[in-house]
């Protein structure tokens, strides 16, 4: 079996995760390309993970010159251009982080490029590989569960992150780059919602200078069927703390997640009210970028491809846009 050739598309801190993974799965992958605009950052990677690796600090010249079968691009928001089209073009595989653009225009370009050129690709949304989130889906696709009701989501972290990040028009906000990971779970366990209601604030980092962003929200999602979800999340929680976590009712079962690996279910609908309750340490990461490789290699379908991406970014986009003018947005 031949080695699938990888690069790096920004080497960030965030690109050690993913070219670890690439390191660990050395019988499927190898890394061969490290691009940045920041040179000495491109061959820090080179040097660590690869030392016979290429060296770029265009992308246009990555794609022209290495060989790849696939890429994976962790830029931050601002920093999205036309490598997606590029990748595209030279047939190149694509494991990109969220969000996927700033712009739903943006996105959707992206979304049309790599499906006409049929492309594998698959976006960051890691905790859709989650233990507790593949038992939920399988007792979904078996009928356990019955329609969802309600479903609530939360995000609390308390830190500066980096300077972009603090700025509305770098970042999108906390909602649009960070916890559009809750917004896109809502989407995968529930469905494509029909109406979104948000308020978001900056009520705890007004003297930083350059936040422009968000460090509180709330956000009500409607769906076709009645059902709901609520998203809350803030940048003012536990320093050194990451917490995410979710709460399903639904017709004939309630699931209390502690965070997508592990969970509790309680049948409502069989005497006793049976708990089942899952427990895992899975790496829900690594298993993201194998969903990719087995898609690349069989011809099947990921779990988050571009279109996804897309979509979550979309709804995100909505909750800010409601935030914005306070009143509720139709999907």
């Amino acid at each position: 079996m031949n080695l699938l050739q990888v690069g790096i598309l920004g080497c960030g801190d965030f690109a050690n995760k993913h070219a670890q993974i690439v390191l660990d799965l050395k019988d499927e992958a190898q890394l061969v390309a490290f691009c940045d605009r920041n040179e000495w950052k491109a061959q820090a990677f080179q040097q660590k993970y690869a030392p016979g690796a290429a060296v770029f600090t265009d992308h246009h010249a990555l794609f022209d010159r290495a060989r790849l079968d696939m890429v994976i691009v962790v830029l931050p928001p601002y920093g999205h251009s036309d490598e997606v089209q590029r990748a595209a073009e030279h047939g190149v595989h694509i494991l990109m982080e969220k969000p996927i653009a700033l712009t739903s225009d943006h996105a959707w370009q992206m979304v049309e490029a790599t499906e006409k050129a049929g492309i594998k690709t698959q976006v960051g949304f890691m905790f859709r590989f989650g233990e507790a989130i593949e038992q939920f889906k399988a007792m979904q696709a078996a009928g356990q569960t019955g329609a969802i009701g309600l479903m609530t989501a939360r995000y609390f972290c308390n830190a500066l992150h980096a300077s972009w990040w603090r700025m509305r028009d770098r970042s999108g906000g906390q909602v649009v780059e960070q916890v559009i990971h809750m917004f896109d779970l809502l989407r995968y366990l529930v469905g494509d919602p029909v109406s979104v209601y948000s308020r978001q604030e900056n009520l705890f980092h007004r003297d930083v200078p350059n936040y422009t962003i968000e460090d509180v929200s709330a956000t009500i999602v409607g769906f076709n069927h009645g059902g709901l979800g609520v998203v809350y999340a803030t940048n003012n929680a536990i320093p050194g703390r990451w917490i995410n976590d979710y709460r399903v009712v639904a017709q004939y079962l309630v699931a209390d997640f502690q965070n997508a690996n592990n969970a509790s279910f309680t049948q409502t609908n069989q005497s006793g009210n049976p708990v089942l309750t899952v427990e895992s340490t899975k790496d829900f990461r690594r298993s993201l970028t194998l969903n990719l490789i087995q898609a690349i290699r069989t011809g099947g379908e990921t779990r988050a491809p571009m279109r996804e991406g897309a979509k979550s970014l979309d709804l995100v986009l909505a909750a800010r846009r409601s935030a914005e003018t306070r009143t509720e947005v139709t999907l």
